[in-house]
């Protein structure tokens, strides 16, 4: 049986986005090496969980993550290693299996991804894969991905590569697999596939009330019973930025938030941002911005809400300084995290205490712990 943890989780993302050093722009090298002094940082200020997103595109270097991940397998030493998120539907489910498995036997059994279909959809054309088939492609590869991970051998077939015969892949993941989490945008669907399939679910919250997607936690708590499953964890990934005083944080994440989402806003069809609706998402929507204590209130607040069990925050944003994201690093492990446990031990509400490190097995229909 796996240790169980008895406390809220807290875990940094990074999309891999190029920092900046005395106004100098790193080179996409150093902004590597980058995120591996990070995860030592994150592991020294406390953090349970250090992830790395999957992107290609230019100021993100984060396109080799199970590389990254292994490079900070060697510089620490008790952190949980994950992904932000995996884009299954555009990946080889067994070369994946074969990737995991490495970077979790170097890590000596620290390794968890987060599954998703992609919201940023480049590597769909990089690698050959129609959009149209966006869904179709996540069902059958997450199909054969989770057979590899739960069966000791597998034989199998379907659309999108060639079948497989009594296949038995190495290096081998501990029996069951490593944790694998589901990511969500909002789709209900996809709350009931993480729900039906025995796994986790980690919901992307980067705009709008936060609270919304508390119905999103019920339905997958009441899925998870009606598939017979057993509780699983809810996380929430959100981006932020803490710095010692609410304006300085503010004015500091503005100032490189408003570039990245106008660019999106035009590539995506959306409105523009503005000081105003900056406010109105720091103040009530999903940025996590401001002072250790501010910060601490809210996370704590949505804890309660969503049915959660881990915060991750994603703190880094392109060009922003090292020495901002070192310090947000700093203050979310020392002071925003033990305030958050404080807050919740006060007022417990409906969070919920979970194993970390869970791997599922299905037998007869159910996902049982290891």
């Amino acid at each position: 049986m796996t240790e169980q943890s008895t406390r809220f989780e807290f875990g940094l993302n990074s999309f891999g986005d190029v920092a900046t050093d005395n106004g100098r722009v790193m080179s996409d090298a150093e902004s590597v090496r980058l995120l591996v002094e990070e995860a030592q940082l994150a592991e020294s200020v406390g953090l349970d969980v250090f992830s790395v997103g999957e992107h290609y595109k230019e100021t993100s270097v984060d396109s080799a993550t199970p590389v990254v991940l292994a490079a900070a397998a060697q510089a620490t030493s008790k952190i949980q290693l994950g992904t932000s998120v995996t884009v299954l539907s555009t990946q080889d489910p067994v070369r994946l299996y074969q990737e995991f498995a490495t970077v979790d036997a170097i890590s000596n059994g620290r390794t968890e991804m987060v599954l998703g279909r992609a919201s940023a959809i480049e590597s769909f054309s990089l690698f050959g894969y129609d959009i149209a088939e966006y869904e179709a492609l996540f069902e059958e590869k997450l199909d054969l991905f989770l057979r590899l991970m739960r069966e000791d051998r597998v034989t199998w077939s379907g659309r999108y590569r060639p079948p497989l015969d009594d296949v038995r892949l190495h290096p081998r993941m501990p029996e069951g697999g490593i944790p694998a989490w589901i990511g969500i945008g909002g789709s209900p669907d996809s709350v009931v596939r993480a729900a039906r399939n025995g796994l986790p679910l980690m919901m992307a919250i980067i705009g709008g009330r936060p609270e919304r997607f508390a119905g999103h936690a019920e339905l997958y708590l009441r899925a998870l019973d009606s598939f017979g499953h057993p509780e699983l964890p809810i996380a929430q990934h959100s981006l932020g930025l803490i710095a010692e005083t609410d304006d300085e944080a503010k004015t500091v994440h503005w100032k490189h938030w408003e570039p990245v989402v106008t660019a999106i806003s035009k590539e995506r069809g959306f409105y523009p941002p503005t000081a105003e609706r900056y406010a109105e998402e720091v103040d009530t929507g999903a940025l996590y911005v401001g002072s250790p204590e501010t910060v601490a209130q809210k996370v704590a607040a949505i804890a309660r809400s969503n049915h959660l069990s881990r915060f991750d925050l994603k703190y880094d944003i392109t060009h922003l300084p090292r020495d901002v994201r070192e310090r947000s690093i700093r203050l979310f492990g020392e002071r925003v995290a033990p305030r958050v446990r404080e807050l919740l031990d006060e007022e417990p509400g409906d969070w919920h205490l979970t194993g970390r490190r869970t791997a599922q097995i299905v037998k007869g229909g159910k996902a049982v712990h290891v």
